[in-house]
């Protein structure tokens, strides 16, 4: 009778840990992935649109109060952003190759070329940008904290 417990114990030793392997694994996986990489780009859809209507209020709600741009003419705060908005006349848009990372959990970086049709301050500005924004997760809402905008030659 020893000897059959001795023999069972490798065995039931064996299908614990392959049953406590197959639940380690299960509770592992990360929310869906392209959910909330859906949810960032519908994110940078809706500021950019914000930014079109000059609606000062909506497009203040999505930018993080330490929110940083980066362009041609320099560095902008949340205030030169707004001023900007104003002076811009963005009459149309379109994305391409929009791509979400998630580097940590509540951090996303969205890369992708938009193609606009605009003026600032009466100058053409249209053509094609590469565009980089960096959006974080905060109070259980995204915030854009960084967005960068270079024309492509």
């Amino acid at each position: 009778m020893r000897n059959d417990v001795m023999k069972a114990q490798p065995v039931f030793l064996g299908i614990l840990l392959f049953a406590t392997t197959v639940i380690c694994f299960g509770q592992t996986s990360s929310p869906k992935p392209a959910a909330n990489e859906e949810a960032i780009i519908n994110l940078e859809k809706s500021v950019t649109e914000a930014y079109k209507n000059r609606q000062t209020d909506t497009f203040k709600k999505y930018l993080d109060k330490n929110y940083v741009g980066i362009n041609a003419e320099g560095i902008t705060k949340v205030a030169t952003e707004v001023t900007g908005m104003q002076n811009t006349d963005l009459r149309n848009y379109s994305f391409a190759d929009m791509k979400v990372v998630f580097p940590k959990a509540g951090v996303a970086l969205v890369t992708y070329k938009t193609t606009v049709q605009s003026s600032a301050a009466g100058q053409d500005t249209s053509g094609t940008y590469n565009v980089a924004s960096v959006w974080a997760k905060r109070w259980g809402n995204w915030f854009l904290i960084s967005h960068a905008l270079i024309k492509s030659q």
